[in-house]
């Protein structure tokens, strides 16, 4: 997958058409041009993605790889035919041709191959192009095809049904991820004029006037978007108190980050008598997304509002929520009122605290003596704690109640009043940080939102006492879960998803954060699960943050500092130029890859992980190292699985790839992964194991078990780490 990059050619590299094992190229939006080569000779090509590009001529009529499920040629300069040889994919599931400037008729094959079942459904996307003519009799007799045909010539014959129905408008969102709701009516046009009006997509002929907002999802959790449309609009009506049907999801665009922008289409309630929104319906909206009250979630989150576009009916909106709002003396009077008892109650409280204040003086006279010199710390956004709830929470830091300890300080697990269950870090006293430190920290932390980040709940600066206090994180860390004495051992897919969680939270820290932060100790005791396995990076802040850019908006890359690092999980460059960079944590992050693989520490009984696994891959012996509590496992997946950790660990910083591309390289592997069902994963036989490990071995037997003795192993080859 090469998305969105610039290739010195502008043409396809002729080469890639030699990759007889490729099974996925995704090519969209690099600039291409000039011609589609003949990619016929990769039988193994599953996936094939050359969107968004300016590719021209015909599509080549040779047949493509019996096992490819999608296709897709949309956003080019394509011309001439649709070729029939696509009727000759068996297992063929989208076709997308749209936007492009083909011409003629609809093959009447294109929907007749014999291999489709009543389970199988195919989606044919040609919209936007100069299609003349189809034959609908054979579009009628398959119920499992799906035809989207709306911008082509043919459509302007929309006096037969099944063609208004293939022309609907339910075609609004480009890649919809192949909705089968074809049962479009067709509405009279000249009864909703447009601009200003249109009809409710999926409705019968409700005339509304829509308004846009632009929206981003800062990180989402996927890179291909099709698939959860469906999902992110029943979560963002859910959030707003819409129904379903009064948003669209008029277009979208990938940005780098990688980032998904969107502009979002709202629409008025089906209701004869009203057809726009009124003013505070607007306003509710707005504000909600202004607020930040829908909620991330694993998917979505984090998102920021772009804008809100209010043209024709909605251009004299007034957003204000006081201006013409009509206040009443009486309202007037109340506001009054209430002013005063807020201040009178406001007064109240100051001399009852002044007093409290007083008597814990008189009793500890030379504490306060000692703090007097110094202002409590305060951050709004975040919950500020005193001592005492914090030894309430904790049963005074009971040693019953520590789950962990670290340079910081030591890790309590707390209880609050309201039930609340969190983790409370509190400071060595060689840990205190000044006010303004301290204060800069707690602001830092309460602005880093990720769902693979563990969130700070809020803080306490009281009596000379420091303290973090975070989420919980049920499951422990990463490393108590591959230790040998782990009761809840991971699985290869478990594996998977939690490597991935975690490269998303750190590409966070990297790219989205302000100011971006290196974390520079990513570990496996730095990486908590909650109660769903999920990843939460966590043991970042202030001292980790990256340079920051000068007035000419350069920035030096790197942080020159004391070492910061665990040893086993740090950059080998940190010893030859004491800088660390965002490279650095994926030298780190590399390392943990390998945990997870190996289930070994990365430095035990003197060896260390990464020679240890670098011999092993090199000698062919790859598979004596993988961790036998990992189960079964896709032996295709492995291989690249264990390329990305070790090319993470590459001594040379140049030679690392950054956490996008980690990211996406994670990505592909768990899709290729089949997760939930393992049960019909084959195991191969022991001798297998003894042999190099090869992309050959593992294309002839798809899954592999990792249940052997030590014993069975080749020895003398490559050395053994004791214990794990």
């Amino acid at each position: 997958q090469l998305d969105n990059n610039h290739f010195t050619s502008s043409e396809i590299p002729h080469s890639y058409t030699k990759m007889s094992k490729l099974r996925k190229l995704s090519l969209r939006n690099c600039g291409l041009q000039g011609s589609i080569p003949d990619f016929s000779s990769i039988p193994a090509l599953d996936y094939l993605d050359l969107s968004h590009n300016n590719l021209t001529g015909e599509i080549p009529s040779t047949t493509l790889s019996m096992n490819i499920t999608t296709i897709d040629l949309s956003h080019n300069k394509l011309n001439g035919s649709i070729s029939s040889n696509f009727s000759a994919l068996p297992k063929l599931q989208r076709l997308s041709l749209d936007n492009n400037q083909l011409s003629g008729a609809v093959p009447v094959s294109i929907g007749l191959n014999v291999s489709f079942g009543s389970n199988t459904t195919l989606l044919l996307d040609f919209r936007n192009n100069s299609l003349s003519n189809i034959n609908t009799s054979t579009i009628e007799t398959i119920p499992n095809i799906t035809m989207w045909l709306g911008g082509n010539p043919v459509c302007n014959q929309d006096n037969q049904r099944v063609i208004a129905e293939l022309c609907g408008t339910q075609n609004r969102i480009e890649d919809s991820g192949g909705s089968n709701n074809n049962s479009i009516i067709s509405c009279d046009l000249n009864s909703c004029p447009p601009p200003d009006y249109e009809y409710i997509p999926d409705s019968k002929c409700f005339c509304v006037a829509p308004f846009e907002v632009g929206f981003r999802l800062k990180s989402p959790g996927f890179s291909y978007f099709p698939p959860y449309i469906e999902s992110f609009e029943d979560y963002m009506t859910s959030g707003l108190n819409l129904n379903l049907y009064q948003l669209s999801i008029d277009r979208y665009i990938w940005e780098p980050g990688p980032r998904l922008s969107m502009i979002l289409k709202f629409y008025p309630p089906k209701n004869q008598a009203v057809r726009i929104f009124n003013d505070s319906e607007i306003r509710r909206i707005r504000e909600k997304f202004a607020g930040w009250t829908i909620r991330d979630n694993y998917l979505f989150g984090p998102h920021e509002w772009i804008n809100i576009t209010l043209e024709g009916q909605y251009a004299t909106v007034n957003l204000g929520s006081s201006e013409g709002s009509g206040l009443s003396k009486h309202a007037l009077v109340g506001i009054v009122i209430g002013t005063i008892f807020g201040t009178t109650v406001v007064s109240s409280i100051v001399i009852v605290m002044v007093f409290k204040w007083h008597i814990n003086h008189t009793n500890s006279a030379s504490k306060r003596k000692l703090l007097g010199s110094r202002k409590r710390v305060k951050v709004t956004g975040v919950k500020d704690f005193d001592f005492e709830e914090m030894a309430l929470a904790t049963q005074n830091f009971s040693t019953s109640m520590q789950i962990g300890q670290g340079g910081y300080g030591k890790v309590y697990k707390g209880i609050l009043s309201d039930g609340t269950i969190v983790a409370v870090k509190r400071a060595l006293e060689g840990s205190l940080q000044g006010e303004k430190e301290f204060s800069t920290e707690i602001d830092l932390l309460s602005r880093v939102h990720h769902l693979n980040l563990v969130s700070l709940v809020g803080y306490c600066d009281d009596e000379g006492e420091q303290m973090l206090v975070y989420e919980y994180m049920s499951n422990g860390t990463l490393r108590e879960h591959l230790s040998a004495s782990s009761e809840k051992p991971l699985n290869f897919v478990q594996r998977l998803r939690i490597s991935l969680g975690a490269a998303r939270g750190i590409l966070y820290l990297h790219n989205e954060a302000n100011p971006p932060i290196f974390h520079r100790d990513i570990k496996a005791s730095n990486i908590l699960l909650d109660h769903r396995f999920n990843a939460r990076v966590a043991d970042f802040g202030l001292s980790r943050l990256a340079p920051v850019p000068d007035l000419e908006g350069s920035a030096p890359g790197h942080v020159s500092t004391v070492v910061k690092g665990t040893p086993g999980y740090l950059d080998p460059e940190y010893f030859l130029t004491h800088k660390l960079t965002d490279k650095s944590d994926v030298y780190s992050f590399g390392v943990v890859l390998l945990e997870l693989l190996t289930g070994m520490q990365p430095i035990s009984h003197g060896k260390n992980l990464v020679r240890e696994v670098n011999m092993a891959y090199e000698s062919g012996m790859m598979l004596s190292m993988i961790d036998l509590r990992i189960g079964s496992y896709p032996s295709e997946c492995l291989e690249p699985f264990a390329n990305l950790a070790l090319s993470c660990c590459k001594n040379e910083t140049d030679a690392r790839p950054s956490m996008s591309e980690v990211v996406h390289k994670l990505e592909k592997i768990l899709q290729f992964t089949p997760g939930a069902d393992t049960t019909h994963m084959q195991s191969v036989e022991m001798d297998a194991l003894r042999k190099p490990f090869s992309v050959e071995k593992a294309s002839q037997n798809p899954s592999v078990s990792s249940n052997i003795l030590g014993s069975d192993l080749l020895s003398g080859t490559t050395p053994s780490i004791e214990p794990r």
